[in-house]
């Protein structure tokens, strides 16, 4: 697949808070926003962006890890992910290069069907928070690239759906500025704004298939 329509992103999307609602996650979920191209009018959509906020286990199961890492060969499970998660799922534990748990790896195994166009953040902190801390980092560093959209759309928060907001979404009827015209609302000068959102929209473009990053703030 290398794109969706409005309506069939609408309804992965859908799907996506279905399986929050209805499955163990391996970290608590708080919200799940949309962000960048679903939030606007288009159709189709060349790459779902979905933002998800989760919360730190801080080592609830720690007492499990050797059973994992013996099963599985995968350290921090009980630390980092859930272990009764892992218990019931464990075709979706994945691990980061030196093998320990990956929560956000994890989440995407569970939450994404592989190669398909859409791209997974998950941070601890909130979305709004996240676009300013991404933003005053970009700017510090001079690299655009890992700017998070700020044009986004909280769809879930501790179990309740935004159906208003998610009818909105298939309708298309969310008015949202144009992201350079967003930058500039968080303090960016006009030049500047058009570069990074330039940036941004060129490391959309080379991206392929499913992806993932995760942050913790």
């Amino acid at each position: 697949m290398d794109e969706f329509s409005r309506a069939a992103a609408v309804d992965r999307v859908e799907r996506l808070l279905d399986t929050v609602d209805d499955d163990p996650m391996p970290v608590p979920v708080r919200e799940v926003w949309v962000y960048g191209d679903i939030t606007l009018g288009v159709d189709p959509i060349d790459r779902l962006d979905v933002y998800v906020t989760k919360d730190l286990l801080f080592g609830k199961d720690a007492d499990r890890e050797a059973e994992f890492r013996d099963a599985h060969g995968v350290q921090g499970v009980g630390k980092t992910v859930s272990a009764e998660w892992a218990e019931q799922f464990p075709e979706y534990v994945r691990a980061n290069h030196s093998g320990h748990a990956a929560p956000e790896k994890c989440l995407a195994a569970h939450l994404l069907d592989e190669d398909e166009p859409v791209h997974l953040e998950v941070c601890n902190s909130g979305f709004e928070s996240n676009v300013t801390q991404r933003l005053n980092g970009a700017q510090a560093r001079g690299d655009y690239e890992q700017i998070l959209d700020p044009r986004g759309a909280c769809l879930w928060v501790d179990g309740t759906r935004s159906q208003d907001t998610l009818d909105k979404l298939r309708a298309g009827d969310l008015v949202l500025p144009t992201l350079p015209d967003a930058l500039a609302m968080l303090g960016m000068d006009d030049d500047e704004a058009q570069e990074a959102a330039t940036a941004v929209q060129r490391y959309r473009e080379r991206q392929e298939g499913t992806s993932v990053r995760g942050d913790v703030v």
